[in-house]
């Protein structure tokens, strides 16, 4: 091969690696003097059943994941807070079968907001770091053959909408979009 030709492939590798795109924040992974986040309980004013306990459970094991700070149910003691209040829980059904005159919902679609405040701890003030007033998350499930089955799908969709709630939650604070 050329001196030519391995110049043309080597600048060809390179290129690649130098396309002007990277992700900017400065969330919570970024900064060493977090060693501690508090997560309370989510408040709940859909009044849906267990949804604060699941939510809650879900952003605290997410952010255990992902990070190498220490994360506690607690409020007190802690580096940093995340708030949270959960402000909607809409079931819509999306999709029909049936005939004409006996359509039923086929799948729904379930969509949680909650307000999320993330809050670096001071000795004389909380200072804001990141916030979503809206932060929504949406998940469909089919409902079945039967009746009987609808409430075990929804159930099961409330565990996966908040694994995935905690996983755009947790990635939206440690990059602080």
């Amino acid at each position: 091969m050329s001196a030519r030709g391995l110049a043309l492939l080597v600048s060809l590798a390179v290129a690649p690696s130098g396309c002007g795109y990277a992700l900017v924040g400065h969330g919570i992974t970024t900064d060493p003097s977090v060693k501690r986040i508090g997560v309370p309980l989510f408040k709940d004013r859909t009044g849906k059943l267990n949804l604060d306990l699941t939510i809650t459970s879900r952003v605290i094991e997410e952010l255990q994941k992902r990070g190498h700070f220490t994360v506690v149910q607690d409020d007190t003691g802690v580096d940093a807070l995340v708030d949270g209040e959960i402000t909607g829980y809409v079931v819509t059904p999306v999709s029909f079968q049936g005939d004409p005159g006996a359509t039923q919902a086929s799948r729904y679609a379930v969509t949680v907001t909650a307000r999320v405040a993330y809050r670096r701890i001071l000795p004389d003030k909380k200072e804001l770091i990141w916030s979503n007033e809206g932060f929504s998350f949406r998940d469909e499930y089919d409902i079945g053959d039967s009746a009987a089955t609808y409430f075990d799908r929804e159930g099961q969709s409330i565990d996966r909408i908040a694994q995935g709630f905690a996983r755009s939650l947790v990635a939206a604070m440690l990059e602080a979009f």
